[in-house]
């Protein structure tokens, strides 16, 4: 898939009915970062976006997620199209859940989903649909990032309130795949889905 706004290329699979980006977006915004403010951190695992950056809070792209951003609540209209290419979407926590059935639940789609190397502790999964997680970390609001090796988080476009919004998780030590909020203002990678 070609993301024409900086002509970069991405791997994307199928995984039952959804078409997922196989790597984490790499889109230069405001508000995104290479983790560790290291530029190879970038091209190994794209950037790192404020949960207002992921939604477009700003409407650049679209007015689906103008408005969203920490301290605020909002009402997005879904689809959201967010920081994602054109024809593709940030996923809400509706088509996380589907990705993690048509892997086999959430139990087991940590270890399907994660890549095969660069996970600590014996943490590498299968990545038997080719989703390639990688152990990217995040940051805090203190702009401290860490658990890199350890977990791979995505932002989804699901608000739970003004100052929190759902993040997948996946960590090393175990396969499962989980929903919970995070902070708004923290700073995870972003996987987009296809329209």
């Amino acid at each position: 898939m070609l993301d024409d706004r900086d002509g970069q290329t991405y791997k994307t699979v199928k995984i039952g009915d959804q078409w997922w980006m196989a790597e984490n977006l790499n889109y230069k915004t405001d508000n995104s970062f290479c983790y560790k403010d290291k530029s190879a951190n970038c091209t190994k695992y794209g950037r790192h976006y404020a949960w207002a950056a992921a939604m477009d809070s700003v409407g650049t792209w679209s007015t689906n997620g103008k408005g969203c951003g920490y301290r605020m609540t909002c009402s997005p209209t879904y689809p959201v199209r967010g920081v994602c290419p054109e024809g593709w979407h940030l996923p809400d926590t509706t088509e996380w859940n589907t990705l993690f059935t048509a892997v086999g639940g959430s139990s087991v789609a940590g270890t399907k989903l994660k890549s095969t190397s660069g996970w600590n502790s014996n943490g590498n999964g299968t990545d038997a649909f080719s989703f390639s997680a990688l152990p990217a970390g995040g940051s805090n609001d203190w702009g401290d990032f860490n658990f890199e090796g350890f977990n791979a988080y995505f932002w989804s476009s699901t608000e739970d309130n003004h100052n929190y919004a759902c993040k997948v998780d996946l960590n090393h030590y175990n396969g499962n795949a989980i929903l919970r909020n995070n902070y708004k203002s923290y700073v995870f990678p972003v996987r987009c889905v296809k329209d």
